[in-house]
């Protein structure tokens, strides 16, 4: 199904960003490095938009208040989601807070069931409780540090948001053109991500000047992070418009092992023999969710 092809070309690129931007929080702080992923995608993904919407001439979009109410919401929470993924990869490293914010799939399913009315199948549900069992295997508090603890709540805090953003944008590409998703998903790329370029880099050119010099003085690194945003981003909303986010998220578990070998590559750190269990617990589950 194009949703999982979708989802799992998100998976490497979201990770690859999330790499990105780890490595300018140190001079850009995470705001700053969180403005990186969205003011330097933004180009990307206005030609993105121009590719999709030559092949879809027909298409109509209603820039009705349910698509401004959707995608703003949208918008708001990936700021705040991104900002606490980055202080929680400082904090518990890269690995580790990747593994925690798959906290969102349970909170994806749960809010969509609840609130949107998305279904999903017995299967797919039971996905979602052994993915949930494996994340909560790997954040469980072991002998780690307050400073790590800290970063293992800021994971699953920003997995709980990043649920509301999933539903958030899936609503807003439904609203905007649904006989078009791919296009409808795309063009909510472009709106969410000026959104967040104007109204992030506005608060920080009054509030954190020297994090927004940072960044600008930084743009030679920067456009690795906006490119690989900004296609992330395409692939989730795309596949979010065809798919429930619960299972949209399910797939994107995928990202585990490829953050694990990411951070034992780039940042030299090890799993332990718990966290590895309930990352391979994770996995069935994503199996049984897609399956489902």
């Amino acid at each position: 199904m194009l949703w999982i092809a979708l989802t799992i070309a998100a998976a490497p690129l979201q990770v690859a960003r999330n790499a990105l931007q780890r490595g300018l929080v140190e001079e850009a702080g995470p705001w700053g490095a969180t403005l990186v992923r969205f003011l330097f995608g933004l180009p990307f993904a206005v030609m993105i938009l121009g590719v999709v919407a030559l092949a879809s001439p027909d298409a109509q979009p209603s820039f009705g208040l349910r698509f401004w109410i959707a995608v703003s919401l949208g918008a708001l929470g990936q700021i705040v989601q991104t900002a606490l993924l980055l202080v929680a990869m400082r904090r518990s490293g890269f690995a580790v807070a990747t593994f925690t914010q798959q906290s969102s799939l349970p909170a994806a399913a749960l809010l969509g069931l609840l609130v949107l009315g998305d279904t999903m199948s017995p299967a797919a549900w039971a996905g979602v409780a052994v993915t949930t069992c494996g994340v909560a295997l790997v954040s469980w508090p072991g002998r780690i540090t307050s400073l790590a603890r800290s970063g293992l709540w800021l994971g699953v805090a920003s997995g709980v948001v990043m649920a509301v953003v999933l539903n958030s944008y899936r609503q807003a590409g439904l609203a905007l053109e649904p006989d078009h998703p791919i296009y409808a998903a795309v063009a909510a790329v472009c709106v969410a991500q000026a959104l967040q370029s104007v109204g992030l880099g506005s608060w920080l050119a009054v509030r954190r000047p020297q994090a927004l010099r940072a960044v600008l003085l930084g743009w030679r690194s920067s456009w690795g992070a906006g490119f690989c945003g900004a296609a992330a981003s395409a692939c989730w909303f795309a596949a979010l418009s065809l798919a429930p986010a619960g299972q949209v998220r399910a797939i994107g578990v995928l990202e585990l092992p490829i953050a694990a070998a990411a951070g034992r590559r780039l940042f030299q750190e090890r799993l332990s023999l718990r966290q590895l269990a309930g990352g391979a617990a994770t996995a069935v589950g994503v199996l049984l969710t897609a399956l489902g």
